[in-house]
């Protein structure tokens, strides 16, 4: 039999070890999530932690299992959020000196947060890779304790606790939806629960820009893959974790894949019905309810972790607008209509007629053409859902208004 890095019996000290620092999170029904997802669903609030996210469990972990001397000398992280955060925090409780290296394009907010915790912040590199090269330097300069913050077992162990508490207050669920970026999380929670109850589903979500859990599945070892930009920063890890890796393919039943737009949605779905606001990440398992990803799961008892909290203030209208967007409630399109009098109030009074509200128009008359009797419209309405939106501009097509079809947003899932 093949050691593993982390056992159940790591995890179950870890929850001694943490308890009474770190919150037991409530892990409540939602009957408005359950009534539009079709499932039995439970949301894990671990955005309720005191600096907004899980990664508290595994820092606080990592952090009492140090020898006198690696306190004395201090710690060190490559982070760009919230493994930084939770380091600075608790590292502050125990007073334990903590460095963390973050890339330059680090949101100023988090950089203060840090400071205001007192750790020490270098600002490094274009991306989180450069940030780890550099904090490997000072690891060898000044002898500090690297804590990376998904692929160290005492991290995982911490996170793994999760999964105990969610056994203990939904003793009944049938499955778990589980974020995947570094795959820290969803390797403690994997442990825990298969360790326990072997029939709960374990599902893996991704964001499709971030996809490189399922890219090592395929490889049968971790590799990196190239990221694009996703509303699900906390995701966004070019190669999942050795050790993570080990533990979490041996138990996930299931990893499904979702899109901007439906990371958007759920996000949306999150404040409007659970008043919950909460970063992409953690929305993550909501979308692949939502999009239909998990089929197999209706009428079952699922529990969602709503993972972090920590989005950026002003990130989060446009996210919102996003997800509007996606639910159909935003409508952009583009029209020629006549540039005579009366020409703006028909187009107006048809739109209006259809029930939609004009959120914004603009005409463009340089690039109207050849007919300077006509002009180019861009317009955003709001509107109720999708069929409303299909009522609006069939009504436009039958008034001689050209209006393009909006696409169809795809879903990907892969199965082991």
């Amino acid at each position: 039999m093949v050691n593993e890095p982390v056992t159940l019996a790591d995890i179950e000290a870890a929850a001694e070890r943490i308890r009474g620092a770190v919150l037991r999170t409530p892990c409540p029904p939602s009957v408005a999530l359950s009534e539009i997802t079709g499932c039995e669903i439970f949301c894990k609030l671990d955005y309720l932690q005191r600096t907004g996210s899980f990664k508290e469990r595994g820092a606080r972990n990592a952090l009492l299992l140090l020898s006198p001397e690696q306190r004395t000398r201090g710690v060190i992280a490559a982070s760009a959020g919230n493994h930084a955060s939770a380091l600075s925090f608790h590292g502050k409780l125990l007073n334990i000196p903590v460095t963390v290296v973050m890339p330059r394009f680090a949101p100023l907010m988090k950089v203060r947060t840090c400071e205001r915790m007192g750790a020490r912040v270098v600002s490094h590199g274009d991306d989180i890779g450069a940030a780890c090269e550099h904090a490997m330097e000072l690891v060898r300069g000044e002898q500090l304790t690297y804590i990376n913050g998904f692929d160290d077992p005492a991290i995982i162990a911490g996170q793994g606790t999760m999964g105990l508490e969610i056994l203990e207050q939904v003793p009944q669920c049938d499955a778990v939806i589980v974020p995947i970026g570094g795959a820290g999380l969803i390797a403690g929670v994997s442990l825990a629960m298969k360790s326990l109850r072997p029939s709960v589903r374990v599902i893996g979500v991704q964001a499709e820009h971030a996809s490189s859990f399922s890219a090592s599945i395929r490889a049968g070892k971790p590799v990196r893959v190239d990221l694009q930009p996703t509303l699900a920063d906390g995701l966004a890890v070019p190669r999942v974790g050795d050790n993570a890796f080990a533990i979490a393919r041996l138990r996930v039943d299931l990893v499904v894949s979702v899109n901007e737009h439906q990371i958007a949605l759920a996000l949306l779905r999150l404040v409007e019905l659970e008043k919950a606001v909460v970063e992409g990440a953690g929305a993550t398992p909501l979308a692949a309810c939502l999009t239909g990803l998990v089929p197999e799961l209706r009428g079952k008892k699922v529990v969602l972790p709503l993972c972090g909290g920590n989005i950026d203030t002003n990130m989060l209208g446009r996210v919102i607008e996003r997800g509007l967007a996606a639910d159909g409630r935003l409508c952009r399109f583009t029209a020629r209509i006549s540039d005579r009098p009366g020409g703006l109030a028909r187009f107006a009074a048809l739109l209006a007629e259809e029930g939609a509200s004009v959120r914004n128009i603009e005409h463009d008359r340089a690039f109207a053409g050849d007919d300077l009797m006509q002009v180019v419209v861009h317009c955003v309405i709001e509107t109720r859902d999708h069929e409303h939106v299909n009522r609006v501009q069939e009504r436009l097509r039958r008034e001689g208004f050209h209006v393009p079809v909006t696409p169809d947003e795809g879903v990907s899932v892969s199965r082991r």
